[in-house]
């Protein structure tokens, strides 16, 4: 059976173009995996807590060696870091907010990577221990920051989550965008045909 973890980081519960997005997926996904499961993760509404000294200090903290108090601190890391490892794919919603992701995302990537679980040091360097799952970014923005438009090079969102999920060793990265969404929703719609087609 495989396992799908569907994460979404918009704080806009109800008009959100990339949380529409990753529920098209889903459904394409469990169409093409009806045995399958799925694990679902709202970064925003979950209030992911940003990283703090006791948790950096836990985090390096041999498990045998941590107080009461540093398991309580890495207790969520550990379950988002559970949802990942036992993901065969994973779906990302990430709406562009001032050209990188919401605070939200940023929360999660800091408490999934962890060191000695989702990547480790090596001699040659850090190195993922996630390989072999295949993930795709879903994006929505209110211009166009796509590859060759002309504000491309504002566009921090979709290269900063393609960089950290091959720091943890995810390298199979689709980007999937809806531009322009403060014009219209064909970008939308261009997105979810995009995606059914992956499917057919």
């Amino acid at each position: 059976m495989k396992t799908l973890l569907v994460v979404n980081a918009s704080p806009n519960t109800q008009q959100s173009h990339t949380r529409a997005l990753t529920a098209a997926f889903e459904d394409f996904w469990l169409a093409a995996n009806p045995d399958g499961k799925v694990i679902h993760r709202d970064v925003s509404a979950d209030h992911i807590a940003q990283l703090d000294g006791n948790t950096i200090g836990a985090f390096y903290t041999p498990l045998e060696q941590r107080s009461d108090t540093q398991q309580q601190a890495v207790s969520l890391s550990d379950t988002l870091v559970d949802e990942l490892i036992e993901a065969d794919e994973i779906v990302l919603g990430s709406p562009m907010h001032n050209f990188s992701v919401t605070v939200g995302m940023k929360s999660w990537v800091d408490q999934i990577c962890r060191v000695g679980r989702t990547f480790n040091y090596t001699e040659k360097g850090p190195e993922g221990a996630l390989g072999g799952r295949k993930a795709t970014i879903i994006t929505a923005s209110g211009g166009s920051y796509g590859e060759g438009s002309p504000m491309a090079h504002l566009n921090f969102n979709d290269p900063y989550l393609r960089t950290v999920l091959g720091f943890v060793g995810i390298t199979d990265v689709e980007v999937v965008s809806a531009p322009g969404v403060a014009k219209d929703d064909s970008g939308v719609q261009a997105a979810k045909e995009a995606l059914r087609a992956r499917f057919n």
